[in-house]
């Protein structure tokens, strides 16, 4: 039996029992408004003439429910997925201090709280329910219950650019689709900054986002005390609607300093 790695990761891949909800549910909600709306102005067109007033809203249609279908895919199976694949490349060893920035109903907090037997996983997030459908404390400390975590998991309500935490606290830091809803640049840069403050030395930065937020966490942390650092795609599992919504994932380790 292998407790770490990928052996472990596949062994600890059950059933969810907690409730996620949607990752910015007006989003999926106006695909779906758009795949319904251009079938309709279809079937409207066809009393018209000429196939071409026809054929573009049928295909606008097929292009919003391809987006639609790839959308709900990312935010109810694929992100879980790319998580445990994630999360088992770190390998832990089980009595780690991790910390989920932005952490939401806790999908990765406590997916990273189950490799976790003798550690601590803490989530700290704003709970705002535009950026997650039912984002509230109260709704992920019942998932923590549910997912039988509880007694291992910390949730403290705070500013990503303003971290109530001490210097190297934790062995790893992640964040899933977070920093980049904080509108300013400099907030963002803060945001990373302190997520790279409160690692130890040797421990690990995990940051998976979507935009040209992603390219400018690169530029932050190039100039800060972490080596080993690598952005890569996570694949069409994590499409929020195409490929123009792919998230890629930062990768990085604390250096001494």
């Amino acid at each position: 039996m292998k407790p770490n790695g990928l052996g472990g990761g596949r062994q600890r891949r059950r059933r969810r029992q907690g409730a996620y909800g949607f990752d910015a549910p007006y989003a999926l909600f106006g695909l779906a408004c758009g795949a319904v709306g251009s079938t309709v102005a279809g079937i409207a067109a066809l009393s018209g003439p000429g196939l071409r007033v026809v054929w573009g809203p049928f295909l606008c249609a097929l292009v919003m429910a391809v987006a639609f279908v790839l959308y709900a895919h990312a935010t109810r199976r694929g992100k879980f997925a790319v998580w445990d694949e994630l999360l088992d490349e770190l390998a832990l060893q089980g009595d780690e201090q991790l910390l989920d920035l932005g952490c939401g109903r806790g999908a990765v907090l406590l997916a990273g709280a189950r490799r976790l037997p003798k550690g601590r996983a803490v989530g700290v997030d704003l709970w705002r329910s535009v950026d997650q459908s039912g984002n509230a404390r109260s709704t992920t400390s019942h998932n923590a219950q549910a997912e039988g975590v509880h007694d291992r998991v910390e949730l403290r309500t705070g500013d990503l650019r303003e971290l109530p935490f001490r210097d190297g606290e934790f062995d790893v830091v992640l964040s899933s689709l977070a920093i980049h809803n904080i509108k300013e640049a400099e907030g963002r840069r803060r945001a990373v900054a302190e997520a790279v403050r409160v690692l130890r030395p040797g421990g690990r930065l995990v940051i998976a986002d979507i935009g040209r937020s992603v390219s400018l966490y690169g530029d932050i942390l190039g100039a800060l005390p972490v080596s080993g650092l690598g952005v890569r795609s996570l694949g069409w599992r994590m499409w929020w609607g195409g490929p123009w919504m792919r998230t890629r994932v930062v990768t990085a380790s604390r250096t001494a300093g």
